[in-house]
């Protein structure tokens, strides 16, 4: 077969879904006579009536994803009237789904375009959380949505991660006695700086825990009690430089923590 077929893919959002499986199914009888016309984002009823003039010529296929139910509706009569084949490829499963899950669809365009966003904005805020973990690179500290401080064992690293999953950018520093905090620590808004603290029995059986998971004697400094209230000390003199909010993760999970956070971000952007 010389000339080619033509199938029109209508979407009211971009309709990479019904591309996929038109070429699917040409692959088929030698997709490669089979020609894909778009008409994409379709919203209005003047674009329904486009498409049927237009598969009314070449005498073709109209294959589908429209979730607004107005325009859904109106594209099968006008193609029942014109005589045109048209496929339906989203509503025969959303249906499937609103009898056996008894649920309403949302019946918006383009949601799996704004999922996908969403995962990819994740994935950036994950590689961000790696790449400004533990006070590495601190000229990335003024893109950080939050940035978390505290001494060692504070859950730093792991809350980071837990937030990038909410797709914040989150950087975090280390305090340590020894080592003066990064000038960049200083020059970024209080709001975004989130000072973590936790009670000095519980961090010194963390810390002995750890040196025990490590092979390591439990009388190393790194659990010594004076060690410990120094390093409290020093971080809380910091925390109060800053003037940033502070939590106190002694008795909390990770994703509680992460809860205290997300609700200081949320006051934040409303301005309470």
């Amino acid at each position: 077969m010389n000339q080619k077929e033509i199938v029109y893919v209508v979407s009211d959002s971009v309709g990479e879904t019904a591309e996929l499986i038109v070429k699917a199914v040409a692959a088929q009888f030698n997709g490669d006579y089979v020609e894909i016309q778009h008409y994409s984002y379709v919203q209005q009823i003047e674009d329904i009536e486009n498409v049927i003039a237009l598969s009314k010529q070449s005498s073709s296929i109209i294959v589908y994803t429209i979730v607004i139910p107005f325009l859904k509706k109106y594209l099968d009569q006008r193609a029942r009237e014109e005589g045109i084949v048209v496929i339906d490829l989203i509503n025969p499963l959303m249906e499937a789904f609103v009898q056996k899950f008894k649920t309403d669809p949302k019946c918006e365009p383009g949601l799996m375009r704004k999922l996908d966003a969403n995962y990819f904005r994740r994935v950036k805020a994950i590689e961000f959380a790696v790449k400004y973990d533990d006070g590495r690179e601190p000229q990335g500290l003024k893109r950080a949505d939050i940035v978390l401080i505290g001494i060692s064992r504070t859950s730093k690293t792991p809350l980071s991660i837990y937030l990038a999953h909410k797709g914040l950018n989150v950087a975090n520093i280390p305090l340590v006695p020894e080592i003066a905090p990064p000038a960049e620590l200083f020059e970024i808004g209080r709001n975004t700086c989130v000072g973590l603290v936790i009670s000095p029995d519980k961090l010194n059986e963390i810390r002995r825990e750890r040196l025990k998971s490590l092979g390591l004697t439990a009388q190393a400094s790194y659990a010594n009690l004076d060690r410990i209230l120094e390093e409290l000390d020093y971080a809380e003199k910091i925390m109060k430089r800053l003037g940033c909010p502070v939590i106190d993760v002694s008795n909390k999970a990770v994703e509680e923590t992460a809860d205290l956070i997300l609700a200081m971000l949320k006051k934040r952007k409303v301005g309470v």
